[in-house]
């Protein structure tokens, strides 16, 4: 419907698809590519690639892209970062990848069900992909997504806080905290594993100033990546 909405007023039609690229890739989501006039994306964030980006385009814009990325806004190639890609993108065209990717949602989808059951509330009431969002404000109206991502953080729970739809406090010291499951699926996490780190999320948003649950879930947490190494 938006190529068709772009065409109806002739523009052009970009798609960036930076989070989902991996999703994309092994078709657990659907993809723009063929449809849109120029698709954007990552190559880290769900693919796994080294850090960059690529842009895809109909064949008749690509010179144009060409010059634009080189040398105007790109010079020197970094190889390390080039082989990099290539092992992700390799490892992208595999059966194990696409298992990550299906098992990427399902963790997601696991982690906003049990955080709803605790009683938080989620942006769109839950999950189509990696990602999750929080908003504190039902449920901890005096707590700041900045206070959260704080104490989270010593706990050893990476996260960030996020502004919400309809947002009421400053975008430094949003309302919100956003979730994602990428990297604990690459270490093996499951749905039972990410429902149990809904719930250690949901002690530190109840008592994100007391040490004492800090150091309690830090502990637990330690004792999670220690059964989910990153090498085997």
């Amino acid at each position: 419907r938006i190529q068709e909405t772009a065409d109806a007023v002739d523009a052009y039609h970009l798609a960036d698809i930076a989070h989902i690229t991996g999703l994309v890739a092994a078709g657990v989501h659907s993809s723009p590519v063929g449809v849109a006039d120029f698709v954007t994306g990552s190559t880290h964030k769900t693919i796994r690639a080294g850090r960059g980006g690529i842009i895809m385009c109909d064949e008749e814009y690509a010179g144009a892209i060409d010059k634009a990325v080189f040398p105007g806004a790109q010079g020197g190639p970094l190889m390390h970062n080039i082989a990099g890609k290539a092992v992700g993108f390799g490892e992208a065209l595999s059966a194990e990848f696409d298992a990550y990717a299906e098992q990427t949602v399902a963790n997601a989808q696991a982690l906003a069900d049990q955080l709803q059951e605790n009683g938080l509330s989620l942006v769109s009431g839950g999950t189509d992909n990696h990602l999750v969002l929080v908003d504190l404000r039902p449920s901890h109206p005096e707590t700041t997504g900045k206070d959260v991502e704080a104490a989270l953080d010593a706990a050893g729970i990476v996260m960030n806080a996020n502004t919400v739809p309809g947002e009421t406090r400053s975008a430094f010291d949003p309302s919100g905290i956003r979730l994602g499951t990428p990297a604990i699926t690459t270490r093996g996490f499951t749905e039972t594993t990410c429902r149990e780190v809904a719930d250690l999320i949901t002690r530190i948003v109840d008592d994100y100033d007391d040490e004492a649950v800090i150091e309690d879930v830090a502990a637990r947490v330690d004792e999670l990546t220690d059964e989910h190494p990153l090498y085997e």
